[in-house]
């Protein structure tokens, strides 16, 4: 192959992907106008991995728009991806307090479980049986393809699991399980719900021709700021530069303090030149609903000692509530787990009859 021939297809791909990007936002601006008018006819469906804790992150990025959801009255589900561990990781040490750690969080976030359904992957076996017929419906191509699976093989350091390749195709499994039709996401991973679409129009088309069994979910694409962490990286639990949902107030200060500024006095806003002291006004922004090039000068020249002090003040006062409450919680963790419990025995429930509508649409009931 030429180089002509090799940047000629690289700019084909492109053209392609922002192409399918356009037609997303357009779906998705589309969609959003109308869940707004009517939001009942909408079922959405979101989760986490349960690596780790819940991070001002996730807060921002995605917890704040689920409970907006649920608060519109959209019939809102949260899957704990306990199975999807497994995608890129030896060991399921400490799941079980993860998943619990989650719980509580979403709660004290205010996820209302009477109105939004939080299950887990590993107590829905219908769901999980979807993987078969639906692996039948996509190439091992178009798994290749997907740039989600690639970036995680490769963050990871490990071998291509097939639990990794075919990681989109499990994601569909969640979306489609209860009819979700929204999934509101971030740009990078766009890919997971057109696969999910693709497979519902293949099934249908395939199966279901005269009686659809699946709606092709339209992604809901977040206007969510990206969130740093406090050294200027992507905030991430593995880099521990983030600030956690459930951290103590002193906690919270001492991460804050040892995070990395530089050697200038002047406070400025500057993503791009000054990463990490525009790190911890950005933070300090979100948490207080202000402009961070407005903190930037107001604090001046009084130096990274009170940026930081303002940063921790702000950053305590706004998850003081959320703490309150998730501590109360934390006083019955038999009501968490009942709470786990009703989810899944809902999720089962659902998953067992769209089970069965997919086993009538393929003539496999006998």
């Amino acid at each position: 192959m030429t180089d002509e021939t090799q940047e000629q297809q690289l700019t084909a791909a492109g053209n392609e992907m922002s192409a399918s990007f356009l037609a997303a936002k357009k779906r998705s601006d589309e969609t959003l106008a109308k869940l707004e008018a009517n939001p009942g006819k909408f079922t959405m469906l979101t989760g986490d991995r349960p690596t780790g804790r819940l991070h001002l992150g996730h807060y921002f990025g995605s917890i704040r728009e689920r409970v907006a959801m649920q608060e519109r009255g959209v019939n809102t589900n949260i899957i704990i991806a306990d199975y999807q561990v497994i995608t890129d990781r030896d060991t399921t040490e400490h799941i079980q307090d993860n998943v619990l750690n989650l719980v509580l969080d979403y709660m004290a976030a205010g996820i209302d479980p009477k109105k939004t359904m939080i299950f887990t992957h590993s107590a829905v076996p219908a769901e999980n049986q979807l993987l078969l017929p639906f692996l039948s419906l996509v190439t091992e191509a178009e798994l290749h393809r997907n740039p989600t699976v690639k970036s995680e093989m490769e963050a990871s350091g490990h071998a291509l699991t097939g639990l990794l390749l075919t990681y989109p195709v499990h994601q569909a499994c969640d979306i489609l399980f209860c009819k979700a039709n929204v999934v509101p996401i971030g740009k990078d991973n766009l890919p997971h719900v057109e696969i999910t679409r693709t497979i519902a129009r293949r099934f249908n088309e395939r199966y279901a021709k005269k009686h659809p069994v699946f709606p092709e979910p339209a992604a809901i694409l977040s206007d969510a700021p990206e969130i740093p962490g406090l050294d200027g990286r992507k905030m991430s639990k593995s880099y521990g530069n983030s600030i956690m949902l459930g951290a103590t107030a002193e906690e919270t200060a001492k991460l804050i303090k040892k995070s990395p500024t530089d050697s200038e006095r002047r406070i400025t806003f500057d993503p791009i030149a000054r990463p990490q002291v525009s790190a911890l006004l950005t933070t300090a922004g979100l948490v207080t609903g202000r402009d961070p090039k407005e903190i930037a000068e107001e604090i001046g020249e009084a130096g990274a000692g009170a940026l930081k002090a303002y940063v921790i003040e702000s950053v305590n006062n706004f998850l003081a509530p959320h703490r309150e409450r998730r501590a109360e919680l934390a006083k019955d963790m038999d009501y968490v787990r009942d709470v786990l419990h009703d989810g899944n025995a809902r999720a089962n429930a659902i998953a067992e009859e769209t089970l069965e509508q997919v086993r009538e649409a393929m003539g496999m009931k006998y």
